[in-house]
């Protein structure tokens, strides 16, 4: 690995996103890009280190600390490139030439079946627009068409509020 790559010093993105750490992942939502992002436990400890001021190899060592065992510096930029893509690094260093486009299957091949339990994931979900996410309208609840009232109710005119049908 070049030196450059060795001293590289990534800074995780803060801004414009909601935080929260659970015992084994943490959840990141993107304000910005209506993205929810779940860390597995090896991504989040890398994303935690992000700091600016510890190296990949800082980071690969403290990886090792935290799971009793020897964690190659390929797991963090296979990390940092998975962050990266979910735009959750300000500051993203551009890995070794011999890991550039090397993707998570190609990792674990590399790295052996040992690196399985320290492989970093971080798994995206777009959330839906609010529009769509919005529960269906109850009784006497505005509306402007009957697919906006929950099931059974309709768009009562004149009123242009949820009602039950009238009856037949």
């Amino acid at each position: 690995m070049n030196d450059k790559a060795r001293t590289a010093k990534p800074i995780a993105r803060k801004q414009g996103l909601v935080i929260q750490e659970l015992p084994d992942e943490v959840l990141v939502y993107d304000l910005d890009r209506d993205r929810a992002h779940c860390l597995n436990e090896t991504a989040a400890l890398i994303w935690q280190r992000c700091d600016g001021r510890h190296t990949t190899a800082q980071i690969a060592q403290t990886l090792g600390r935290q799971f009793d065992c020897t964690v190659d510096e390929k797991i963090v930029w296979l990390a940092l490139d998975q962050l990266g893509k979910n735009h959750l690094l300000d500051t993203q260093p551009a890995p070794p030439p011999a890991l550039m486009g090397m993707n998570r299957r190609t990792m674990v091949r590399a790295l052996g079946v040992a690196a399985i339990i320290a492989v970093p994931v971080v798994t995206s979900i777009a959330a839906p627009d609010s529009i769509i996410a919005a529960s269906c309208k109850g009784i006497g609840v505005g509306c402007e068409t009957d697919s906006e009232c929950c099931v059974g109710l309709v768009c009562s005119v004149p009123s242009f509020t949820c009602a039950s049908p009238p009856p037949e």
